[in-house]
């Protein structure tokens, strides 16, 4: 289960950012996980959450959005969406697709306090 090195990311990056930037408190943490990204959001959210304990992010409020997968396929010449690296182009079946977005986990903002 990597979600829990990815916890473990997430909160070290926190850290290093509440010192650089002087806050001392999270209340809200928003993350992007892709379809294609290869990550649980579920397992990640608990990670997360089982680790915020007595850290900046003990009492933030956690959000994970999920993002489709999207492809370009060379047979249609169309860009769609997709859950899986191995699924066919879902207009005309044809295989293979070039994977174009939803792969990514990124934070998207934190509202913190200096409290």
């Amino acid at each position: 289960m990597h979600e829990i090195s990815l916890a473990a990311d997430i909160l070290r990056m926190v850290e290093v950012a509440a010192e650089r930037e002087h806050f001392t408190r999270v209340g809200q943490l928003r993350l992007e996980a892709g379809a294609l990204a290869c990550i649980e959001p579920q397992a990640l959210h608990f990670a997360l959450a089982a680790m915020a304990p007595g850290t900046c992010l003990g009492v933030a409020e956690i959000t994970i959005i999920e993002t489709p997968g999207t492809a370009w396929c060379e047979g249609c010449k169309n860009e769609v969406s997709i859950d899986s690296h191995i699924e066919p182009c879902p207009r005309c079946g044809a295989y293979p697709l070039r994977i174009t977005g939803g792969t990514d986990l990124r934070v998207l903002d934190l509202m913190v306090f200096d409290d």
